[in-house]
């Protein structure tokens, strides 16, 4: 399974973004999908989860009511959608798969250790 994020770029703050993982050589249904983001100096984080079915998501507190996370089956694409945007949202952003059959496993923050796939990111910068 490979990942590819989309999406990032330069956005002023109060902007919107929506950043896109599309798959290729597999199907994304059966994979539970996270994103994580990465500032610099700081460790990476979970920042929201879906299942594979979309029965259940999870958005970190530091972000909940700014991002949200939606997924398109039938496209192979998880989504990311953010408004809102604060200097300190800005990161490299990375979706991660990994197999998991339970409705019910993007409740809490999970460990990275837990995803198999990874994409190679994408810069959001936020500046006037």
């Amino acid at each position: 399974l490979q990942l590819v994020e989309s999406g990032g770029g330069l956005v002023q703050p109060g902007g919107s973004l929506r950043l896109s993982c599309a798959a290729s050589g597999g199907s994304l249904a059966d994979y539970a999908i996270g994103w994580f983001r990465q500032a610099p100096g700081k460790e990476r984080e979970e920042i929201s989860c879906i299942s594979y079915d979309g029965v259940s998501t999870y958005v970190a507190a530091s972000v909940k009511g700014r991002f949200a996370i939606s997924r398109h089956n039938p496209s192979n694409t998880v989504s990311l959608h953010i408004v809102g945007l604060k200097s300190e949202d800005a990161a490299v952003y990375y979706c991660a798969a990994r197999w998991d059959g339970d409705p019910y496993t993007c409740t809490a923050v999970n460990s990275e250790r837990q995803y198999n796939y990874w994409g190679q990111g994408t810069r959001v910068t936020v500046s006037s």
